[in-house]
C-alpha cells in the first residue's frame, strides 16, 4: 500500500481482493434490508436487521461509533437526503427511503447505499431513485484506467441532466475508500470530464450521487447528522464502491461485481476474483 500525491491510496491486488470481501457483506446486507423494508417497521429495525448481518458475517460495522455515528446503517426517508439516524420512525406506505451501509473485514472498507421504495410509491419518486442509480452506472462505465477522476463525475452530471430537472446535491460527494472509510479524493458528482487525479490501478472509489426533486439546497437538523432538502421535496441516494483493472470497472460492493449493470451499457467488468 502507499499513498501517491494528494493523499491517495493505492491498493496492492491482495489489499482490493479483501475489499470485495468487505464489499459483498455490505451488498448482501443492502439486498437483505430491501427485502425487510415495508410499512410499519421502523428505521430502529432495520438498523438491528443490518448490525445483525454485518457482525454475523465475520464484519464490523463501519459507520457506528463513526464521529459518535449511532446506526449500524444510515436510514434516510423522503426529504433526508443522506445520514439519517435509525430509530424510532415508521415507514409509511409511499415513503422513499435511502439506506446507507458500511463494513470493515480485516482493517477494509466497502460502502455502498440504495433508495427503496416503500409499498406503493408515486411514480415521480421511482423515476427520481431510477435516475439517480443510473447516473452512478454512467459514472462507472466512463471510467478508464489512464483517465480523470471528473470523467466519473461529468458522466454522472451528463445523465441526470439528459434526463431530468432534478438537484444535484454538492455540498455531499463520493470518496477515496480502502483502509479508512472516507479518505482523498473527493468524488463530485458534477464538472466537466478530464480533471482531477489521473485513474490508476489499485485506487478505489465510492461514487454517491445524491438527487433531489426540487431544489439541491439543504440543511443539517439539530441532531447535527441528518441533512435535508430546504423545500421539503424528497431526495434519492445511491452508492457502490469500485475499482479499476485492466480489464474494466469492478464494483466491489456489488454481489455480481457490477457485470450485469456494466453490460447493459456496452462495458465490460474487470472481476480479480468470483
Amino acid at each position: 500500500m502507499m499513498f501517491r500525491d494528494r493523499g491517495i491510496e493505492i491498493k496492492t491486488r491482495e489489499q482490493i481482493l479483501a475489499m470485495r470481501k468487505a464489499g459483498l457483506v455490505v451488498g448482501r446486507t443492502l439486498e437483505l434490508l430491501r427485502g425487510e423494508v415495508r410499512a410499519g417497521i421502523t428505521t430502529g429495525e432495520l438498523d438491528a436487521i443490518a448490525e445483525d448481518n454485518i457482525r454475523s458475517s465475520g464484519a464490523t460495522p463501519s459507520f457506528k461509533g463513526y464521529h459518535g455515528f449511532t446506526g449500524s446503517i444510515c436510514a434516510s426517508v423522503n426529504d433526508e437526503i443522506v445520514h439519517g439516524i435509525p430509530g424510532d420512525r415508521v415507514l409509511a406506505d409511499g415513503d422513499l427511503i435511502s439506506i446507507d451501509c458500511g463494513a470493515i473485514v480485516d482493517g477494509w472498507h466497502g460502502d455502498a447505499a440504495i433508495t427503496v421504495p416503500v409499498g406503493e410509491v408515486d411514480a415521480e419518486l421511482l423515476e427520481l431513485a431510477r435516475i439517480c442509480a443510473e447516473s452512478m452506472w454512467r459514472g462507472f462505465a466512463a471510467a478508464r484506467l489512464g483517465g480523470r477522476l471528473s470523467d466519473i463525475s461529468a458522466a454522472i452530471e451528463a445523465h441526470v441532466r439528459a434526463n431530468s430537472s432534478y438537484g444535484i446535491v454538492e455540498d455531499f460527494v463520493g470518496h477515496g475508500i480502502g483502509s479508512a472509510m472516507h479518505q482523498p479524493p473527493n468524488v463530485p458528482n458534477f464538472g466537466r470530464a478530464g480533471r482531477g487525479p489521473k485513474l490508476v490501478e489499485g485506487m478505489a472509489l465510492a461514487v454517491e450521487p445524491m438527487l433531489t426533486l426540487g431544489k439541491q439546497e439543504n440543511h443539517t437538523l439539530e441532531d447535527d447528522w441528518t441533512v435535508v432538502t430546504n423545500d421539503g421535496r424528497s431526495a434519492a441516494h445511491t452508492e457502490h464502491t469500485f475499482t479499476l483493472t485492466p480489464q474494466g470497472p469492478w464494483v466491489l460492493t456489488a454481489i455480481d461485481g457490477g457485470e450485469s449493470e456494466l453490460a447493459e451499457l456496452g462495458v465490460k467488468f474487470g472481476a480479480l476474483a468470483d
